[in-house]
């Protein structure tokens, strides 16, 4: 509560008092750092003694040394994570329901008699930190946040919540002072570095209630720009671990996010929370064994994106196998065999419409021998029945070869590479695609396609593959999927003459039939977040909910910074991935990132261009208006790119981003380069976007394009021929809104 809010009340900012209560907190602090070193001594004598148990030499002794070590392990890793600002916060509570105050902290602590030294900031217990308000204050009287760097107290500051009560409080001679100016400005305020930080001291009210939301089913979290909504996510997935560690750390979190740089971005904030246990995964690395930073031009994103890709690989998925023959015949007894084309193709269509195709491989033979004995018409094959004939046939190579070369296992990349044929691409998307967008999907895939050559867009594909031809099935399941009146392993034939050169790629450890080292099975995660989830494609919200069919999950966005051009679509693939499932809202309305003249200048751009905008309360003012140079000739465009940074830089102490149209990225990093006093040892583009935000000094001025600012922040930003930003896809009115909400002091626009 600020001064004016609440008149009564006198904030003391003497030095004397402000230097005597960070003096005071810094010996609790003192404190608690030399428990925290105790407790991580008897974690390590912990792991010691379990790694010594191990050596009894019995499963029971291991099983116990495995338990001791992990348990040992897990709170080493936490107390570790927990160095940075341990202790961030106070509750002082009315002196009759509690004298002694109430100290928070990114992990819970006690001391040696086993009483509480420390709250968890997800404990029950600190839930009134940041609940309590002026209007409610549910006996706290003060609320302050301790600023710390490392280990050391650095200042307080204070929030009054119950006014009388304090003065009841002094009255009996209770000293409480007030210091300091309010935490949650002091934090808006701070430069940005490369990486997001928690905001576990300044969470507000009604991010709070979002972050210990149920468990069960959605959390919806909505909001304009600026509002909190991926750090409120983030410190939910850590409220999740701390209240069900066993189910979520078992079952694990998927973190996704829309860039390697966002997830760089916010790698290190579940850390400081005390977690460690959660994956963080960019769109480009939802599929293990995949990983892509490359986005495609806009209009092919757009085709690949589309729910309509869905039924082209369904298609391509029942395909014969280009290369693998088209017919067979062998002579038995008196009869020739012939395996014709439409023959062939009828046992396809059979073995497909039963399921998965690599889970056909074992029905496979038995298919073929069904075809070859139907036409057996002599007397003498006759007489030596269908035994005899599975015997001959399976003991001929001929047949072997040709039935492990007509049915092979297929990995989803190797079908994937299939779409390189123009002609088996257009009986694919044959009444699906059009002729143009046809045309773009094959310029897309005419060189190599493998994991080095994939795009963001194609990884979704490749995973709608991976489910469409099923794992090759492990060995101990054959017995199991063939009718038990004829098994290829009963009729002698080795399985490992079964498998090809593909199957042996698609199982790394060389063995035939050996499973590879991620199956389906293993995708599945306890808990899902998705961040700028407006976002994301049809087709990547089915790759995301395949990961989340028994999950709860917790998904964040803001449908005006879409830069996918059909809403309804994609809202239709959301609601598929989250079927069945009780969806929680909470909205968030104030701004924390945005200064109010930045964000009222990027709010009139959304009004002016039509965009069905949520637009947030921005809670602070700089008196610093964006600066707008117009009429740049591209002759000029350097010079005053050049200025407008130097000037941004000189002003602010974080980081500045130069944020320009995709064509013109590599020319403005080469100016970049060229401006020692400006950019000092400045990253190059593609490094930018691949290590993330620039830390601070020389090196903090970075290029980037429109899309790679999503969930970012800076301290300034300068943004390069905006109308280019514009025009760039159909959904450039909604990036260009997205980057003019990027900054929290400083905007220019050069255009």
């Amino acid at each position: 509560m600020s001064d004016e809010q609440n008149p009564q009340v006198t904030t003391d900012v003497s030095g004397d008092v402000a230097t005597r209560e960070v003096a005071a907190e810094q010996a609790f602090v003192d404190t608690v750092y030399a428990r925290l070193a105790t407790s991580t001594q008897a974690a390590q004598a912990l792991a010691k003694e379990g790694h010594d148990r191990g050596r009894l030499g019995h499963e029971g002794g291991l099983v116990e040394r495995d338990a001791m070590v992990f348990q040992a392990a897990k709170r080493i890793a936490q107390l570790d994570a927990a160095h940075e600002g341990l202790v961030f916060g106070r509750l002082d509570l009315r002196s009759a329901l509690d004298p002694a105050p109430r100290y928070i902290g990114r992990i819970g602590l006690r001391d040696e008699q086993r009483d509480t030294l420390l709250i968890d900031w997800r404990a029950p217990a600190a839930a009134v930190f940041y609940q309590a308000t002026a209007a409610e204050p549910t006996g706290v009287v003060r609320r302050r946040v301790l600023r710390a760097t490392g280990r050391r107290v650095v200042g307080v500051e204070d929030e009054l919540l119950d006014a009388q009560a304090h003065e009841d409080e002094l009255a009996e001679g209770r000293e409480l002072p007030i210091v300091g100016e309010g935490a949650l400005m002091a934090q808006l305020s701070r430069a940005r570095d490369r990486t997001m930080h928690s905001i576990v001291a300044t969470i507000q009210a009604e991010q709070d209630r979002a972050i210990r939301a149920p468990a069960k089913g959605v959390v919806a979290i909505s909001g304009g720009p600026g509002t909190g909504k991926t750090v409120v996510a983030l410190h939910r997935v850590a409220f999740l671990l701390y209240s069900d560690r066993r189910r979520y750390e078992s079952g694990g979190v998927l973190v996704v996010g829309p860039s390697g740089v966002f997830m760089r971005y916010i790698e290190r904030v579940l850390p400081s929370l005390g977690e460690t246990a959660v994956a963080l995964r960019s769109l480009g690395e939802v599929v293990d064994g995949l990983r892509t930073t490359r986005h495609d031009e806009p209009a092919v994103a757009d085709v690949k994106g589309s729910a309509r890709m869905a039924e082209v690989l369904r298609r391509l998925a029942r395909q014969q196998a280009p290369g693998s023959p088209r017919e067979f015949s062998v002579f038995w007894r008196d009869d020739r065999l012939v395996l014709d084309r439409g023959t062939l193709g009828r046992v396809r269509r059979q073995l497909v419409s039963q399921g998965r195709r690599n889970r056909q491989l074992t029905r496979a033979p038995r298919a073929l021998l069904d075809q070859l004995w139907r036409q057996v018409r002599s007397e003498r094959g006759r007489e030596r029945g269908r035994e005899q004939f599975d015997d001959d046939l399976l003991s001929d190579r001929r047949f072997v070869d040709f039935a492990a070369a007509w049915w092979p296992p297929l990995t989803a990349l190797e079908v994937f590479g299939w779409l390189r044929d123009p002609e088996l691409l257009a009986r694919v998307a044959d009444g699906v695609l059009s002729a143009e967008e046809q045309r773009l999907l094959g310029k897309s895939w005419s060189g190599e396609v493998d994991e080095r050559t994939l795009s963001i867009e194609d990884v979704p594909l490749v995973d709608e593959l991976r489910y469409l031809l099923g794992d090759v099935p492990q060995r101990t399941d054959e017995a199991h999927d063939l009718d038990d009146t004829l098994s290829v392993a009963e009729g002698g034939v080795d399985l490992q003459e079964l498998t090809t050169a593909s199957d042996r790629e698609f199982a790394p450890t060389g063995r035939a039939w050996a499973p590879p080292t991620h199956r389906l099975e293993d995708d599945p995660f306890a808990h899902v977040l998705v961040d700028e989830a407006q976002d994301l494609t049809p087709m990547q919200w089915r790759m995301v909910g395949r990961r989340g069919r028994t999950a709860t999950w917790t998904i964040v966005g803001d449908p005006a910074q879409s830069s996918w051009p059909v809403r309804a679509e994609a809202e239709a693939a959301r609601a598929e991935a989250v079927e069945g499932k009780v969806v929680h809202a909470f909205h968030l309305s104030t701004n924390y990132r945005n200064s109010s003249e930045i964000y009222a200048h990027a709010a009139a751009y959304a009004e002016r261009v039509g965009l069905d905008a949520d637009l947030p309360t921005a809670v602070r003012s700089t008196g610093v208006e964006p600066v707008v140079l117009e009429g740049v000739g591209d002759a000029d465009l350097e010079a005053a790119v050049r200025e407008a940074v130097a000037e941004v830089a000189a002003q602010v102490a974080g980081t500045v981003g130069i944020v320009v149209p995709v064509a013109r990225r590599s020319e403005v990093n080469a100016w970049l380069a060229s401006w020692p006093e400006v950019a000092g040892d400045a990253p190059s583009a593609r490094a930018a976007v691949d290590s993330a935000v620039a830390p601070s000094g020389e090196d903090r001025v970075v290029v980037l394009t429109g899309l790679d600012t999503k969930g970012l922040e800076f301290d300034g930003i300068v943004v390069v021929r905006p109308q280019e930003i514009e025009d760039e896809s159909a959904t450039g009115r909604a990036t260009l809104y997205v980057v003019l909400t990027r900054a929290t002091q400083l905007l220019t626009t050069v255009g």
